[in-house]
């Protein structure tokens, strides 16, 4: 697993020593970001469900001014750690041990939106529409944000919400990519 594209490019990156944690592969983080643009003039990601931070620290490699990243395991929030230590990028994020929930609470007290929001709950659980719900409801979203959601190829997502439209859909093996803008 390594960095894709931008400042970091080649960088190494290490994944939590835990069965509960799915990184995304190389390939299919590369076409992700060849979906949303391959590079940013700033802005704010948030990677919820974070594991390695693979995902958000791409996103700050290609040119986000800021991250923050959530995940609940403290093996993911080592390796996150570790990570934006090794990439250079620990002044431009904020690590936090939190369910989404109570994160998703948290962001919206600091009054906080994001350009990119990066998803990728367990599949099994069926969180994502709740989760779209509730970052357009609490105000999350930046004007024209796009919302990355990483899911069980077999999974045809739709948003609970009409303000977030689908951008695209992609299958890559068993994995699935929506992306969703907010207008």
């Amino acid at each position: 697993m390594r960095v894709v594209a931008g400042n970091s490019k080649g960088r190494s990156l290490v994944a939590p020593p835990t069965k509960t944690t799915r990184p995304t592969t190389d390939k299919v983080k590369e076409a992700i970001f060849n979906t949303i643009g391959p590079m940013f003039n700033g802005g704010r990601v948030l990677d919820l469900f974070a594991g390695s931070g693979g995902l958000g620290i791409e996103a700050l490699s290609r040119g986000m001014d800021g991250a923050i990243f959530v995940d609940k395991d403290m093996r993911a929030l080592q390796a996150i750690k570790e990570n934006l230590r090794s990439c250079g990028y620990e002044a431009k994020a904020e690590v936090y041990k939190a369910h989404y929930k109570v994160a998703l609470s948290a962001l919206k007290k600091r009054e906080l939106a994001f350009d990119l929001v990066m998803l990728d709950p367990p599949y099994a659980k069926g969180l994502l529409p709740n989760i779209l719900d509730t970052l357009v409801k609490n105000e999350l979203l930046h004007e024209g944000a796009q919302v990355v959601c990483e899911h069980d190829a077999k999974t045809e997502l739709t948003s609970p919400k009409t303000e977030l439209i689908v951008a695209k859909r992609e299958v890559y093996g068993m994995i699935g990519v929506t992306v969703f803008r907010f207008q």
